[in-house]
């Protein structure tokens, strides 16, 4: 498996929606964000059936020995919610109890920088594994816990005193992965990989019931996909099987994710369960300068209304988030012959045949 060209399509993955253009906490659009595969407590989604997702399902067929492993990273955002406060007056140093007294603010300005409340987002990846043989004598369930998590990080002034803090929370998400097998053929195996949120709300029933899915959020599993690596085995196209296993791979039952073959060319031993649609060996444009997040992005155009943002409006895309400071860093520093490279370019070009009229 080539682990860059996976880790480079994963996280392409995982961040799809996470922030959206023109970049902005005050967009209509970036007010409710990680649009793709999101997987909410699973208490939310009984009291509250309204088309969420508390799991994903994904089943896929490989061909190998018993005596093979399985591996199986799932992933996924997990939501940091940002405050920003005052201390006043300034101290010297934090207290050893954590956060000093602080004020909060929808605004704070300090040495010329100014910082604001955002959702953040961490990355997250719980990797786990089963030989095929174990798989197939019964289905092996692993469960995760994540916990509470509360940073501080202090503003200093210009006399290298603290006069504001950034606080950045994060609450308990837990979760289980079901892995299984079963034998469908001379050799073939199905493999079926479950992903569910179980984490506790820790709220009464009769609030539960009437709970916000911007609160649901923060106890979710956002832009929740799988990898699946087989060392040495051979992962069946789900697109595009070969005559012999069209019909077991029409049995395959995948809900929320979809598989599709992640590497190089011709190479099967990994498998994305990925949210969003895609083809067998998704690939990242050699053009792109980096992630832009904007589903169905083209980087030119997206690159373009960048660069036409009013001074006014780059100001705030650089203190709502450190990605979106990024790519506006790293598009006004584009120069003009990569920006050619990005402008008509052509894949996939097939001699015409002598046939063809």
């Amino acid at each position: 498996m080539n682990a860059k060209l996976v880790e480079d399509i994963a996280k392409a993955v995982l961040y799809e929606g996470y922030i959206l253009y023109p970049y902005r906490r005050s967009s209509v659009k970036n007010r409710q964000r990680f649009n793709f595969g999101v997987l909410t407590p699973r208490e939310y989604c009984e009291a509250n059936p309204a088309g969420e997702n508390s799991s994903f399902q994904v089943e896929c067929l490989a061909r190998l020995g018993a005596d093979q492993t399985l591996h199986v990273k799932l992933r996924f955002l997990r939501l940091v919610e940002r405050t920003v406060g005052e201390v006043s007056p300034p101290l010297s140093e934090m207290p050893a109890a954590g956060a000093p007294p602080f004020k909060l603010m929808q605004s704070l300005t300090i040495e010329g920088r100014t910082y604001e409340p955002w959702q953040e987002a961490a990355d997250c990846e719980i990797a786990v594994q089963a030989t095929v043989q174990d798989l197939l004598s019964a289905p092996r369930t692993f469960q995760f816990a994540l916990p509470f998590a509360n940073e501080c990080e202090a503003l200093r002034d210009a006399n290298s005193e603290i006069a504001g803090v950034i606080v950045r929370h994060q609450h308990e998400v837990s979760g289980e992965i079901i892995i299984s097998a079963q034998a469908v053929g001379d050799g073939i195996v199905k493999f079926t990989v479950q992903a569910s949120n179980s984490s506790a709300l820790g709220v009464a029933d009769a609030v539960r019931r009437d709970i916000k899915r911007e609160d649901a959020l923060r106890y979710s599993l956002l832009s929740a996909h799988a990898i699946l690596h087989i060392p040495g085995g051979e992962f069946i196209s789900a697109i595009d099987p070969p005559a012999e296993l069209q019909e077991a791979a029409r049995a395959c039952a995948n809900r929320v994710v979809w598989p599709v073959l992640i590497g190089e060319e011709g190479a099967r031993d990994a498998m994305l369960a990925s949210p969003i649609i895609l083809y067998d060996y998704p690939q990242i444009a050699p053009e792109s300068a980096g992630e832009l997040f904007d589903g169905t992005e083209i980087d030119e155009i997206l690159a373009l209304r960048i660069l036409t943002l009013t001074d006014e409006e780059k100001q705030e895309m650089r203190r709502g988030d450190d990605r979106a400071r990024q790519i506006l860093e790293r598009t006004e520093s584009l120069p003009p012959e990569h920006m050619m490279k990005l402008h008509g370019v052509l894949r996939g070009i097939r001699p015409v045949s002598d046939e063809a009229e």
